[in-house]
């Protein structure tokens, strides 16, 4: 075949056919004269889809609390929902489209709602009026918007356009206005007199800082200048003397960082005791006021909001005034308490994600303190303050929270609604979003040289015809495998029945014997599992589970589910041996181990122990740790290391792994009395300066390819295996509107010499394949071929 792709190609017993599928349609092959045709196939009936579903909704996201406190929005499932915030009960439904709407506000007056919509294709702002309850469109370009936000009058939304212009709009409606353009991208700002917006563009070198427009239109100017990629969320400060804003880099804590508008005038506490001998002069009291006060203890009487100050911006010397808050914890989401008193962040402490307070009083008679909030295990998504300072509202698991926070009593709202989901309408709502989302995000503008308008045009009538949301995933698949590239997907939701897992003891049997006779004889233990621990030996027969028999027609899956963690009692010939079961993944990670270890004193052998080991299951934090772990004293003090990447499916910390292996020695210390060591261990910085080769192979994935690439371009050794997969695109994801995820292949990774990763595996200085099925014995040909490089290496006279 020229065009098309072939799937599950499946042979007869007898040899002498193939069928397979070929474009939605099933085909049989002729395997002796090659001749190939579609089957016909004629469907009788009329197959059951899913129909349109009553569905209740009990997860919310997209947390927006009126400015008066009185109201929240919510999202779910795509539609904008708003409740009471004392009463909650049933939400009322705002929007109603086949569509996703997203990125929820309030205005000022807490009388309308803005958001994106994308069921024109693309995002676009709307605005709700509960008050005459009517939606508008605002914007209706086919690009998308973001990050819309309120002037503080009401009177115009700012946004992001096509993450390149910084736009307003008139709420009332009118022609837009472009204040900056640049790689814009995470929220904007205005300041509390309306005459600033504050955003964050990548510059230079991609870093990003925080800029600041005229609202009513100019120049825009930075106001902050460091050199982290990772910077945003700029937060005003209510009496518009200072900004601000997270800043950080990839695997590094998260800052909050702080910039003075003008030149901080310093407060002093010794005018606190001066102040209280002033006077205050009595005001005359307006002939109008009594009138004026039962006015405003009407219940509904609309109150004008104070007007704020004046903000001052001094940018000469705006540079120098930039500092970093000294809050100890990886911060992010900071919110300025309407008071000014605290800043509200949120951080990960211990694999848990909790809500922080830090003090803002710089008059304060203590030194200030990062005061947890929260202490529940869930994420908390949405943080934002109460109108009064009094309280935090958050969303965790789907559930609107709010908490006090002096008493730190937290109070879930009593939220729920239920929405018709029509599946044919859905399904199709879903792809165009799907297929949206990559033309707008896919890494290469040229889509791997696919017609991406007109893959669209193939796929879409088949997906009106999906009858499941398993064959729509199955067919969005498909649509993304015509770009033919890696770190694609589609995922179904999460959230079905948790089945209980089943527990794993950390043994193998005899396959030949429990086909002959039943019997489960053992022949490996693993070590450091459970079986290990109970001293169960290979050779030995593992005859009942907690007093059930074992034979040929027993399940051993069923004896163990729901035991992770649990008492087990194992009949091993005559004897007991009590067992605690461990989880799949747990018995996964002591596998890996074991194979590790083996590993080592492999080259440990081959080497005749003058070469070390280490081996990187995959690019990410816990697996670098390790590496530091392994690194051990033992593997310091050889006379070089072998570096195994094989089988590595990626991550993102490849350039901190490199630093391991590229740091050099320059100097050494010792204090008297005690050894000499590096100076570079001694002053605390990890490197392990010996020489060291790299073992790769095919199943080499993604940022293995990097830490290839790297080793090799910095010329730190010889490389050894195989060539690499190619699967190089640094990747995020994205939720569809059914809850589905998609993952999104967005930015392109290019060598030292400006080639495209992606498709192009990383060559190998020295090739070696390993033959097939030596897997299964103790030969490993690449680690052979690696030690006797790096030995030949470090034999050789030094230049």
């Amino acid at each position: 075949f020229k065009d098309g792709r072939v799937l599950w190609a499946s042979i007869g017993y007898d040899g002498k056919s193939i069928v397979f599928e070929r474009d939605f349609k099933v085909w049989q092959c002729d395997t002796k004269s090659s001749a190939a045709a579609e089957v016909a196939i004629t469907l009788r009936g009329a197959p059951a889809g899913a129909g349109t579903n009553r569905v209740p909704l009990s997860s919310f996201g997209g947390l927006a609390l009126s400015p008066d406190g009185k109201k929240i929005a919510v999202t779910a499932r795509g539609e904008v929902w708003a409740a009471s915030a004392k009463d909650g009960g049933e939400a009322a439904r705002v929007t109603r489209s086949v569509a996703a709407e997203s990125a929820v506000v309030w205005s000022p007056d807490s009388r309308k709602v803005a958001y994106l919509s994308d069921r024109s294709g693309n995002a676009n702002v709307f605005v709700y009026d509960f008050g005459t309850q009517a939606e508008r469109q605002l914007t209706s370009q086919a690009l998308n918007d973001a990050s819309p936000e309120f002037s503080p009058d009401g009177k115009q939304i700012a946004f992001v356009r096509d993450r390149r212009e910084l736009r307003v709009v008139p709420v009332a409606g009118g022609e837009e206005k472009v204040l900056a353009s640049g790689a814009i991208s995470g929220g904007v700002a205005w300041s509390g007199d309306g005459q600033w917006v504050a955003y964050s563009p990548a510059g230079e070198r991609s870093f990003r800082n925080i800029y600041v427009v005229p609202a009513a239109g100019g120049v825009a100017k930075p106001i902050s200048f460091l050199g982290n990629v990772f910077s945003g969320n700029p937060e005003w400060s209510p009496d518009g003397k200072y900004l601000l804003f997270t800043t950080a880099q990839r695997t590094e804590g998260g800052q909050v960082a702080r910039v003075e508008l003008t030149p901080r005038t310093p407060k002093f506490k010794e005018d606190q005791f001066r102040d209280l001998f002033k006077e205050e002069p009595k005001k005359p009291e307006a002939p109008k006021a009594e009138a004026a006060k039962a006015e405003a203890a009407k219940p509904d009487a609309a109150k004008p909001e104070a007007k704020k100050p004046a903000v001052e911006i001094a940018f000469d010397g705006i540079k120098q005034r930039v500092t970093l808050l000294s809050i100890g914890l990886d911060s992010g989401a900071p919110a300025i308490s309407p008071d000014g008193k605290w800043l509200l962040i949120s951080a990960d402490v211990g694999g848990q994600q909790n809500l922080y307070l830090w003090p803002l009083d710089e008059l304060a008679t203590t030194p200030p303190v990062a005061r947890q909030l929260t202490s529940t295990p869930g994420g908390k998504a949405n943080p934002q303050w109460s109108p009064d300072s009094k309280e935090v509202w958050f969303v965790e698991n789907g559930r609107v929270t709010s908490i006090n926070i002096d008493s730190r009593q937290a109070k879930t709202l009593s939220l729920s609604a239920e929405l018709d989901v029509p599946f044919d309408a859905e399904k199709v709502a879903v792809f165009r979003q799907a297929w949206g989302i990559m033309r707008d995000n896919f890494y290469d503008e040229k889509f791997h040289g696919a017609d991406w308008n007109a893959v669209k045009g193939r796929f879409e009538p088949q997906v009106a015809g999906a009858k499941t949301p398993d064959e729509m995933r199955r067919l969005i698949s498909l649509m993304l495998g015509e770009l033919n590239a890696s770190h694609l997907g589609i995922s179904a939701p999460g959230g079905g029945q948790p089945t209980a897992p089943v527990g794993k003891l950390g043994l193998k049997f005899d396959r030949a014997e429990y086909e002959q006779t039943g019997k489960l004889k053992i022949t490996e233990v693993l070590k450091l599992g459970p079986a290990d621990v109970a001293k169960v030996q290979a050779g030995e027969y593992l005859a009942a589970v907690d007093g059930t028999a074992i034979d040929r027609r027993t399940n051993l899956d069923d004896l163990l589910r729901g035991k992770v963690g649990k008492r087990v009692e194992l009949k091993i010939g005559d004897k007991v041996a009590p067992v605690r079961p461990v989880s799949l993944m747990e018995e996964g990670n002591l596998r890996y181990r074991q194979w590790v270890e083996a590993r080592r004193a492999y080259v440990e052998k081959e080497s005749g122990g003058k070469l070390g080991y280490v081996h990187m299951r995959d690019m990410g934090d816990v697996s670098l740790k390790q590496l530091y772990v392994d690194l051990d004293t033992e593997n310091q003090t050889k006379q070089g290391v072998v570096i195994d990447v094989r089988n590595n499916n990626g991550g993102f910390v490849n350039a901190y792994a490199l630093d391991v292996f590229t740091r050099q020695s320059y100097l050494r210390m010792e204090q008297r009395g005690m050894p000499q060591g590096p100076a570079r261990a001694i002053l605390g910085q990890r490197a392990l300066e010996l020489p060291t080769i790299l073992v790769t192979n095919q199943f080499s994935l993604s940022d293995a390819e990097d830490f290839t690439e790297g080793y090799r371009t910095l010329k730190l050794g010889k490389v050894v295996g195989e060539p690499t997969a190619g699967w190089i695109i640094y990747t995020g994801a994205a939720s569809l509107l059914d809850g589905s995820i998609l993952r999104t292949p967005g930015t392109k990774v290019f060598d030292h010499q400006g080639k495209v990763m992606e498709l192009n595996p990383r060559p190998v200085d020295v090739a070696v394949q390993r033959p097939v099925g030596e897997t299964y014995t103790e030969k490993d040909v690449q680690l052979d071929t690696a030690v006797r490089e790096l030995l030949k290496q470090i034999a050789a006279p030094r230049q």
